[in-house]
């Protein structure tokens, strides 16, 4: 089994204690939907999880993962709500911050070399 075939089968059954968490009934298709949604927003994990070869995930694992899913309160799910549609914008933000301290980096190499034997600081 691969690393990838792994996470998705972890991911139905922690998606099937959710929805008990939750009291949500859900349709296969609606369920399908939802694990789509999951392996399209990690792609690039996903994808390079098919390159390792791994039993299932340790069962202790997975109910470590259930007993947190109990353990949710109303609170905590209503801020993990709040906070899916802000992971991405603070990557993006991320993104701009590694960007500029790289900008930075590379004008004080320069600074550093510059030559300053005809007039320069």
């Amino acid at each position: 089994m691969t690393g990838k075939e792994a996470l998705l089968k972890a991911f139905d059954r922690l998606f099937d204690k959710a929805a008990t968490k939750l009291a949500v009934e859900c349709t296969e298709n609606e369920k399908e939907d939802a694990k789509r949604s999951f392996e399209e927003r990690f792609a690039k994990l996903l994808e390079a999880l098919t390159q390792l070869e791994v039993g299932e995930l340790p069962e202790e694992a997975v109910q470590g993962m259930e007993e947190s899913i109990d353990k949710l309160s109303t609170p905590d799910l209503v801020a993990l709500l709040a906070s899916v549609p802000l992971a991405g914008q603070a990557q993006q933000l991320l993104r701009q911050l590694a960007y500029q301290a790289a900008e930075q980096r590379l004008l004080e190499h320069y600074i550093s070399t510059a030559e300053d034997k005809y007039g320069g600081n």
